[in-house]
């Protein structure tokens, strides 16, 4: 029997052990590939603390080294199911089921891909889904924003901080994104809409992005456009399927959470981009992770009062 089982081993998840493995619990980390998540696919870390810039793998392995320390058991593997059986939880993967008196789910979310040839290609080579993390590098170029919600108007003005100029591709006539934000954009001499027209390929010189093909979904025309960077932001969904049962996800999938990181299931607590929030960082995962590291502790304590006194 684990105290806790954390699922996810992103910056979130890690931390997460880290905090309880410090306070002496039986903590296993369950992760589907390498610990890190999305770090590992980040070439350069600029904006976290006591770095000036550091490889995404690399500060991924210096959260990592100190759980072994500590005791943190690692396994590989897939969940696809927990149970809430009151006082523990069964975690069901796809070759084992363990027991825990307590969950944190830190599983991440992913971001809609275009599907278009170039896109993966040129992911980290100019191809972005994150301004806040990327716009620095692009300052006194050209970019492209695809989509028309709040994220994407709001990072395309964002962005013109850094940029000469950013063009918002949109396949239809008009924005989705809030009046305000809209009002903001259209404000703001750097930016240019294309309008009714979707991206049919990024285009690049074999080592960065140099520009897309745009195709009118009205008249079926396709042109190019110059650009050096293209930010996508047509979706962002949350890896919460194997947690439905749990009822703790809304109805889009996200996991509601108080400030403590507690789940509607008592025991059951969620953090990093899975949580129902609007800023996803390396530094906001980190902060959820301690702050649920010691939650759980907290939990495992007065669990320990309830049973005593039955």
């Amino acid at each position: 029997m684990y105290d806790v089982i954390i699922i996810g081993a992103g910056p979130a998840g890690m931390t997460a052990a880290l905090y309880a493995a410090r306070a002496d619990l039986k903590v296993m980390l369950i992760d589907r590939g390498a610990p890190g998540g999305q770090m590992n696919n980040t070439a350069e870390v600029e904006n976290y603390p006591g770095f000036e810039s550091i490889m995404g793998p690399e500060l991924s392995m210096k959260m990592y080294e100190p759980l072994e320390k500590f005791g943190t058991e690692h396994q590989y593997g897939i969940v696809e199911n927990v149970i809430d059986n009151g006082d523990f939880k069964t975690v069901v993967t796809e070759d084992a089921e363990y027991q825990t008196r307590s969950v944190i789910i830190s599983t991440g979310a992913q971001h809609r891909h275009l599907g278009v040839p170039g896109e993966e290609e040129y992911s980290g080579r100019g191809v972005s889904y994150c301004a806040v993390c990327d716009g620095a590098f692009f300052r006194n170029r050209e970019l492209i924003v695809v989509g028309g919600g709040d994220s994407a108007v709001e990072e395309a003005v964002y962005l013109t901080q850094f940029a000469s100029k950013v063009t918002i591709v949109h396949r239809r006539d008009e924005l989705r994104a809030q009046k305000i934000i809209q009002n903001r954009a259209f404000r703001n001499e750097k930016i240019d809409f294309i309008w009714d027209s979707v991206v049919e390929e990024i285009t690049g010189d074999g080592n960065v992005v140099t520009g897309v093909q745009v195709k009118n979904v009205k008249t079926g025309e396709v042109r190019p456009v110059e650009a050096q960077g293209i930010f996508i932001y047509v979706g962002i969904d949350p890896l919460s399927e194997p947690f439905k049962n749990l009822g703790v996800t809304n109805e889009n999938g996200w996991v509601p959470t108080d400030e403590n990181m507690k789940t509607s299931v008592s025991g059951v607590f969620a953090i990093g981009d899975v949580r129902e929030k609007t800023f996803r960082q390396i530094t906001t995962a980190v902060g959820e992770g301690g702050t649920a590291g010691q939650e759980v502790y907290l939990y495992l304590q007065e669990l320990e009062d309830k049973l005593a006194a039955k």
